[in-house]
């Protein structure tokens, strides 16, 4: 169970600020002969809740960034109006690297809908290890 729960905080710390990546890790339990199921489902439990602490600190950080003249009203309006016709799609790459915790981030500060924010990030978070499994499938 350790390896487990270790995976499945790498994961979470990995889909908030800070540098550092599960993927390595769960390659290596994979090599070890942990179960493949409970490796993706805690990876990806522990990724996506990661990502919704990202969208927290963006929904809670919205009031403080305007209070600080970082972000204008009207520049929140415009953005939210455009993320949530396009936004969501970007979500299904909250996975990337440097990439994925701004677009977390900012759905949180323009209150994109959560149950559409959980659905595309799951998607995509889970789609990820998967797709790392069935590679290192194909080269075992």
């Amino acid at each position: 169970m350790t390896t487990y729960l270790t995976l499945f905080f790498s994961a979470f710390i990995s889909a908030t600020i800070f540098p550092m990546g599960s993927e390595a890790l769960l390659i290596y339990d994979l090599e070890q002969g942990f179960d493949p199921f409970f490796l993706i489902f805690f990876a990806s439990v522990g990724n996506i809740l990661g990502s919704g602490i990202n969208y927290w600190f963006g929904l809670k950080g919205e009031e403080y960034l305007e209070k600080k003249k970082i972000i204008k009203p009207h520049q929140v309006k415009k953005s939210k109006k455009f993320f949530n016709k396009y936004g969501g799609f970007s979500l299904l790459f909250a996975w990337v690297p440097f990439l994925g915790d701004p677009i977390t981030f900012a759905a949180g500060v323009l209150r994109y809908d959560m149950r559409r924010f959980f659905l595309f990030v799951t998607i995509g978070k889970v789609g990820r290890y998967m797709f790392l499994y069935f590679g290192w499938l194909s080269i075992i």
